[in-house]
Order: C-alpha cells, then structure tokens, then sequence
C-alpha cells in the first residue's frame, strides 16, 4: 500500500512539475462556478459557497507547489 501510494505521489509531482499553473487555474474556475451558481435559483451548493471554498484551497496549494518545483 505504501509503495503503491508512493509510485502515485511520484508520478503526480512529475505531471504537475511541468504543469505549473495547472492546479491554480483550476481553483479559480471553480471559484468562477461559484459565482455562477449565486444567480441561479438558492441551492445547497450556492448558499453553503463550497466551491469558493474548494477553489481558494486548490489555488493556494497550486501557488506553493508551483514555488517549490
């Protein structure tokens, strides 16, 4: 199990190393669906800003990935 998940961390940095602005990008698309969805009709997912919240975390990590590779 622990080889296995390292193979997968390995082969993750390798990918997102030459892909720099991948995981930011993706934070903030999704913080552009979340202000899409506050003007359609009241939702669970509108009211409660989950992919606000999704998004900010993934760009974050995305910035200090892309600082430390």
């Amino acid at each position: 199990m622990i080889a296995w998940i390292s193979r997968f961390v390995d082969k993750l940095s390798e990918f997102l190393a030459h892909r720099k602005g991948l995981l930011p990008l993706i934070g903030l698309l999704l913080i552009v669906l979340n202000l899409i969805l506050q003007f359609l009709p009241p939702m669970w997912l509108a009211s409660s800003n989950l992919f606000l919240h999704i998004g900010l975390i993934i760009a974050i990590l995305g910035l200090m990935l892309a600082w430390a590779l």
